[in-house]
This record gives structure tokens, C-alpha cells and sequence, in this order.
């Protein structure tokens, strides 16, 4: 658990101004923040298993410190995120990508509640091996299997929209409409 918040420190020291930042750098920013969630994601699981290795004498209080730190490095990179999203909102010519953005961090939100349902749901049928609590379990895996798929396409479509800004050095468009009147 120390290692999250030693990679929360130098992310987050490592940010530079939001304001002197290009598209580039912005997006750049945006894929690193996807990886540290992909990162976060992976110690989420390995704690869960651990914490399911103990049964039936679960220690409750260690997992819950995990999803604690786990919740507040999501929290971080959520608010990064919208941050970003927000900033290619406010150059006219990069809303679309300001669009996708925040359609992959809602469903990033999904997934991480999914994700906690799965885990209840883990536990469960470890304690008591239901059908039910089974049937249950394989709607959420579908429902984290399609969600993945969306994250997926809409990573693509981020792809496709932002390529533009690595083919061009073109600064983005904004709001002033001066600048066009004095060509």
C-alpha cells in the first residue's frame, strides 16, 4: 500500500501548469493517468485476493485501508481527468475530444463500481457457493466485459480524433474571435 502512495506522490508532483500546456502534452497527460489507473486496478486485485486468502477469518480492517487508498488515488486521477476534459472543452476546435474524454471517465466510473460489485460477489460464493450469488456474478463479468469493449472503442475513437494534433502544430482555436477579424 506504500507503493500507491509513492506513485501518487511523484505523479503528482511530476504535473506541470495545466495552463502552459499544449493538446499534446494534455493528452500525453491523459494516457499517463489511464495507465496509473490500469496500475491501480491491478493492486486492487492483488489486495482483494489476499484478503480472500484469509478466509474465514477475513482481516477486514487491512482491506478496507486498501479500498481507502485505492479510493482516494481514483478520486485524484478522476479529478485529473476532468481537469483535462474541461481544458480541451474550452479550445473550440477539440470538443470532440473533450466529449470522448468524458465518456471513457464515466465509464471508468462504471467499471470501478462493477469491479466492487464483482468483488462482493467473489466473497460470496468463497462463503457460501449459492446459484444464485453464481448467476449474479457471471451478469456482473458481462457487464465489466462490455464495458471494457466500450473503453476500448472509445480509446480508438480518442485515437482517431486527436491524430490531427500530432500531424499538425497547429495551436488550438479559442473562444477570442478577434483573431480571425484582424486576417
Amino acid at each position: 500500500m506504500g507503493e500507491l502512495r509513492s506513485a501518487e506522490a511523484s505523479n503528482s508532483s511530476s504535473g506541470s501548469n495545466a495552463a502552459d500546456d499544449t493538446p499534446k502534452q494534455m493528452l500525453s497527460r491523459f494516457y499517463a493517468l489511464q495507465e496509473e489507473r490500469v496500475q491501480t486496478y491491478k493492486m486492487f486485485e492483488e489486495g482483494f485476493l489476499a484478503y480472500l486468502q484469509g478466509a474465514p477469518n477475513y482481516n477486514f480492517p487491512l482491506y478496507r485501508q486498501l479500498v481507502h487508498e485505492i479510493t482516494e488515488t481514483f478520486n485524484k486521477i478522476s479529478a485529473d481527468i476532468l481537469h483535462i476534459k474541461s481544458t480541451f472543452a474550452e479550445w473550440n476546435n477539440l470538443l470532440p475530444i473533450s466529449e470522448i474524454i468524458g465518456k471513457i471517465q464515466d465509464a471508468e466510473k462504471n467499471k470501478l463500481e462493477l469491479t466492487a460489485k464483482l468483488q462482493l460477489c467473489r466473497q460470496k460464493l468463497q462463503d457460501e457457493n449459492s446459484e444464485t450469488v453464481q448467476i449474479e456474478s457471471d451478469e456482473i463479468k458481462q457487464q465489466l466485459k462490455d464495458n471494457r469493449d466500450f473503453l476500448v472503442e472509445q480509446m480508438e475513437e480518442l485515437k482517431f480524433e486527436s491524430e490531427d494534433l500530432y500531424l499538425e502544430d497547429n495551436e488550438p482555436e479559442t473562444v477570442d474571435s478577434t483573431l480571425s477579424a484582424e486576417r
